[in-house]
């Protein structure tokens, strides 16, 4: 199978275990950071990756995350936009049980300290991930995508979070799905192991409706891609140094605990109207043309 075709300055992340499930084996993690750190390495050899909190404040910010001359200097020939794939049936059944039993304690640590690293990564990608669910996102499948800025699936694709029936409880991956469902519904699907649709995930998931009549596989693909390519599409048009920061300003606000995120969230718009790209946005606007942005 073949992924469709994409719009110039998006870039498939591929998750490639068809065989298995797309389990996320030792080996298909390690490749799957190989591709984000190549995807995320600009000019200069370096790892742009967003900041961490300890940023919060704005003194920390690297200049390619502010200025869109620095953001074209180093990241010019890189996606705009990434978008998280596996082939077949099962967009991905978590763990690979059996290798991870061969693997041993060692091997089964680093494969959950690496799949915990490749979360990360995601969320700190600075460009926004994409990814179309197909059939099944089972345990750490689930995880994976709930990880991703931007997940698309047909409304009867199913998510579990199973590892209770077999005594091994999804904790790591209800970490994250507690964080994009209600905690309620993240709780129930955890200690039961029962599977729930993506129209019944409560807006976690960008939800395709299944076509009428849709009794042909090639019905529902052509939906399901249609919406995918809209959404990329969609995203490949805005600016990219923009898009960086205010994911980065976006998912680091929903940490802040202690009633102060407004006034946060004001001194980020400070910053955001203070890029050319925001003052090219605004100035297109009230003259009513399309913007030229620099990103």
């Amino acid at each position: 199978m073949s992924f469709p075709t994409l719009p110039r300055g998006a870039a498939y992340l591929k998750l490639f275990n068809p065989q298995k499930r797309n389990a996320l084996s030792l080996g298909v993690l390690r490749d799957l950071k190989s591709q984000l750190t190549q995807y995320n390495t600009g000019a200069s050899g370096e790892l742009m990756m967003l900041p961490r909190r300890e940023s919060a404040a704005g003194r920390e910010l690297p200049q390619w995350l502010t200025s869109p001359d620095e953001w074209q200097k180093e990241r010019s020939q890189l996606p705009k936009v990434l978008v998280l794939r596996s082939e077949g049936p099962v967009f991905s059944s978590g763990h690979d049980l059996r290798e991870m039993r061969e693997l041993g304690r060692q091997g089964t640590q680093e494969t959950f300290s690496l799949c915990a690293e490749i979360m990360g990564m995601i969320k700190s990608c600075p460009t926004p991930v994409v990814c179309p669910i197909q059939g099944l996102a089972s345990a750490a499948g689930f995880q994976l995508a709930m990880c991703t800025d931007y997940p698309i699936a047909l409304a009867d694709t199913k998510f579990q979070l199973p590892g209770m029936t077999i005594g091994l409880p999804c904790t790591s991956p209800a970490t994250v799905v507690s964080r994009k469902i209600p905690p309620s519904l993240a709780y129930r699907m955890f200690a039961t192991g029962d599977a729930m649709r993506a129209d019944q995930l409560q807006g976690a998931v960008d939800v395709v409706p299944v076509p009428e009549h849709a009794e042909s596989t090639d019905t529902r693909t052509k939906a399901f891609e249609q919406r995918v390519l809209q959404v990329v599409e969609r995203l490949v048009d805005l600016p990219a140094q923009p898009q960086a920061f205010g994911k980065w300003a976006f998912w680091t606000q929903l940490t802040i605990t202690d009633s102060s995120e407004m006034e946060w969230a004001g001194q980020m718009m400070v910053k955001h109207s203070a890029g050319d790209d925001a003052k090219e946005g605004i100035s297109a606007f009230l003259e009513k043309r399309r913007p030229k942005f620099q990103t």
